[in-house]
């Protein structure tokens, strides 16, 4: 199955094609990256509109920069942040996990941490950037070769819950609406093409 994200603006595109079953990885040097039910199919943009495109472009090449490699899974049977990127590390070679919702909160997680710990949790999308998102990657892999990376700074606004609060929580029920209990978690491979116009 191969879900497509498209846009009208002569954006790049993504689509994600179902390899299979999501497994117990091998590899100590890899980082798995958790995506939400409406991630890249029902919604295509982040809360602020970042392309879904380019921020798993960003988390790639961040994890890229620190020759890590990455694995991306899609979790359909849950939309809580906390238990996919739990899953995540769980399912990961290095233990280390990343866990992003369609809106783009989004954290970083330790397999052997209970669920609701985590190493770092980005819980005011509004707030992200594409350069965030890239650190964000970056990070989890340097965690993931043993290493204690600095926090990724973020912005803090005291004005952001209220004012998009509203809209977190229409695009939180959307996305809830395609969480399929029981259904399997999937391996992933994105695949990026520019847009045709």
């Amino acid at each position: 199955m191969t879900v497509s994200t498209k846009t009208d603006d002569g954006q790049r595109t993504l689509s994600f094609s179902e390899i299979g079953p999501a497994e117990r990885g091998k590899r100590s040097d890899e980082v798995v990256i958790a995506i939400s039910p409406a991630f890249g199919s029902l919604f295509t943009q982040t809360i602020i509109d970042l392309p879904h495109a380019e921020v798993i472009r960003q988390i790639l090449a961040g994890i890229e920069e620190q020759e890590v490699s990455a694995r991306i899974i899609r979790l359909q049977d849950s939309a809580d942040l906390a238990f996919m990127a739990h899953t995540a590390a769980k399912l990961s070679g290095s233990g280390i996990g990343i866990g992003i919702l369609a809106r783009g909160t989004a954290m970083i997680h330790q397999r052997d941490l209970p669920r609701l710990s985590s190493l770092e949790l980005f819980p005011q999308c509004p707030l992200l950037t594409l350069e965030t998102y890239r650190s964000i990657g970056s990070n989890a892999a340097q965690y993931a070769k043993g290493e204690s990376p600095e926090p990724v700074p973020t912005l803090n606004d005291q004005m952001a819950r209220p004012r998009w609060q509203a809209k977190a929580a229409l695009l939180h029920l959307k996305e809830t609406e395609l969480v399929r209990k029981g259904a399997p978690v999937v391996e992933v491979m994105p695949e990026f093409s520019a847009a045709t116009i």
